[in-house]
């Protein structure tokens, strides 16, 4: 079974989209930054990135399985025309569902029965989730394992976050670090529980600053 992870190009300020989903054009001005074709797997639209934007990319779609977003994404993009541009099989976790078919699935059950079908599609690749909700749930519920960040040198000002608020969280990293034009492609290993060190140590420091 692969990792469960989630992604997104996001702002400096830590926005996936601008005000009243504002701001794309500079999110995704990596997209068409270099020279190098890159077609997606189901041939809906060419993008020209730099040779390192496109290793990454490339690297990331075959390592991708299965997809879940949420119903908001699914109906801002119409569907994306019937298939998800990656390839992959989408499941869709929504309040709303439509009726399944090859190549999506609607999930009305929770984050955990979502992620569950979609690594059963995904065998043994990975599980890519949306950034926003989707993304909130599933780190609450334990089940991310990787963040990967497109970063990009802007500032929106406001707008979606990444992450919608919650709980926070420590990060191993970044593992991976991919530098390009108009972006910083970074990798990080979410923390959980055990895996969390440092917290003696701040305490104590902590207390030495009170003590002091």
């Amino acid at each position: 079974m692969g990792k469960v992870y989630t992604g997104a190009s996001t702002s400096i300020d830590g926005y996936v989209s601008g005000p009243d989903f504002s701001g794309f054009d500079k999110l995704f001005a990596w997209y068409e930054a270099g020279d190098v074709a890159f077609t997606v797997p189901t041939g809906a639209m060419t993008v020209h990135l730099t040779p390192a934007s496109a290793a990454h990319f490339g690297g990331l779609i075959q390592a991708t399985g299965a997809l879940v977003v949420g119903r908001k994404l699914y109906d801002f993009t119409n569907g994306w025309g019937g298939r998800h541009p990656m390839g992959v099989h989408t499941v869709v976790l929504t309040h709303r569902p439509l009726e399944d078919n090859e190549h999506f699935t609607f999930v009305t059950g929770g984050i955990e029965e979502a992620v569950a079908v979609a690594q059963k599609h995904a065998g043994d690749r990975g599980v890519g989730l949306n950034s926003g909700e989707i993304a909130r749930q599933a780190i609450d519920a334990g089940l991310v394992d990787e963040i990967f960040l497109d970063l990009v040198p802007v500032i929106l000002g406001g707008g979606t976050p990444f992450f919608a608020p919650g709980k926070g969280y420590e990060l191993d990293g970044p593992i991976s670090v991919v530098e390009s034009t108009s972006v910083t492609h970074l990798r990080y290993k979410v923390k959980y529980g055990a895996d969390v060190e440092g917290g003696a140590v701040a305490a104590d420091l902590r207390g030495s600053v009170h003590e002091s």
